[in-house]
């Protein structure tokens, strides 16, 4: 439902990319949700639409659209049983919408706290890929292209409203749902801290990070492919190294957009790669057969990385391709599916961090943190600071407030 597949198709189409008949899953909606899947995606709408009045300066008629209703009509059929009030209504009575120039959109993500910024931006900045992503400071910025066409995000963290401030370019507005469920899933911004903390703060390697950096996410990312991509370039290389290389397989084989606002390229295609000559960027010539043999799965439909409803028959068929590894495949679930059990256990980073030298005996220590060890890993990578975790006391409903720790400028993680 976040990627609109019911926007673009019907249920069975729905249910079909779920593995499932259509009968069966409204039948599991009922049973679990209490509404069919369509009823589900209608209040899904309602509330977005709802956010749009709320916080933008959008027309009617463009929320009407961006929500996904298929006519004004029924759209201010639906507000006024709803809410018994007509769109027009709610918006004379909510606050002001910020403005955003240039014909953009502004939203407020909003998150369970703790959420530590700093150390999503720490992990992002070094694996930025040039010409595409761009973290100056507090702020994250990229391109990126949709339905053949190009617009851009910026985020930054808004302490006292506990969001993240989102602006959105883009010139169609109906896809402005498919964009912020993106960027929340880039951002992890649907996770539970309170949750996930009180399981991995039992393992005295974890409590010292835990302490230090409380509600540090798994980032995600714009695009499965993408990701993927920027995975087998850091096989065997330094984060730096693969950033470099990504940086010069956007110059070569990217689309250029006119190095508008920091930006140079979109990220190439799997058209693009499935036939390109990698070794004019450096590249050793077992990777660049795993990149064009990736971009061609992904061509034929062999390949598809959104809504992957069962994860580990997608790392199945990911591992059949040729230099694709454990770690490659643990990190691309990790990142963009979303699994927050992945666990690369051969990386050196956590090996180190953890004082381990066989990745069994880590995979072994790594069974108690199930299923959040994704975010077991993200605390290890995390460069260690030297606190006294019986200075925070960790209360289960994490008052916001008491856990936002400003970190020394220059601190990085460390994978």
């Amino acid at each position: 439902m976040n990627e609109s597949v019911l926007e673009v198709g019907d249920m069975d189409a729905f249910a079909e990319r779920l593995g499932i008949g259509s009968r069966h899953l409204r039948r599991l909606f009922l049973k679990h949700l209490g509404a069919s899947p369509i009823a589900v995606a209608q209040t899904r709408r309602l509330h977005f639409a709802k956010k749009l009045i709320d916080e933008s300066r959008l027309p009617m008629r463009d929320v009407a659209i961006a929500s996904g209703f298929g006519s004004v009509r029924r759209f201010n059929a639906t507000f006024l049983k709803t809410y018994r009030r007509t769109p027009t209504q709610l918006r004379k009575v909510s606050r002001p919408a910020a403005s955003v120039p240039n014909s953009g959109y502004r939203f407020l993500l909003r998150f369970r706290p703790p959420f530590c910024w700093v150390a999503l931006l720490e992990f992002l900045a070094p694996r930025a890929i040039p010409g595409i992503e761009i973290v100056e400071g507090q702020t994250y910025r990229r391109v990126f292209s949709l339905e053949n066409h190009v617009g851009s995000i910026q985020a930054r963290l808004d302490d006292a409203s506990e969001s993240i401030v989102l602006s959105i370019h883009y010139p169609q507005p109906q896809w402005l749902f498919l964009i912020v469920e993106r960027v929340r899933r880039l951002f992890d911004l649907s996770a539970d801290p309170n949750e996930i903390v009180l399981h991995l703060r039992r393992d005295p390697v974890l409590t010292r990070q835990i302490a230090a950096r409380p509600g540090v996410r798994v980032p995600g990312c714009w695009d499965g492919f993408e990701l993927a991509i920027r995975a087998i370039l850091g096989q065997q290389v330094t984060v730096q190294g693969a950033t470099t290389l990504a940086g010069r397989m956007v110059r070569a084989f990217g689309v250029p957009t006119g190095s508008e606002n920091g930006f140079t390229h979109l990220f190439p295609s799997p058209e693009r790669l499935a036939d390109a000559d990698l070794g004019q960027i450096g590249l050793p010539r077992a990777r660049a057969h795993c990149i064009r043999s990736l971009a061609r799965a992904v061509c034929d439909g062999k390949i598809i990385f959104s809504g992957v409803a069962n994860v580990p028959d997608f790392l199945e068929r990911f591992r059949e391709l040729p230099g694709i590894g454990d770690w490659t495949a643990q990190y691309v679930a990790m990142r963009a599916l979303g699994e927050p059990d992945a666990f690369p256990a051969s990386d050196l980073g956590l090996l180190r961090a953890t004082g381990l030298r066989d990745p069994r005996e880590l995979q072994a220590r790594a069974e108690a943190w199930r299923p959040w060890r994704a975010y077991a890993a993200l605390y290890l990578w995390q460069r260690p600071i030297a606190v006294d975790p019986r200075r925070v006391a960790f209360s289960p409903s994490f008052p916001a407030k008491q856990y936002r720790p400003r970190l020394a400028a220059g601190s990085t993680a460390v994978s």
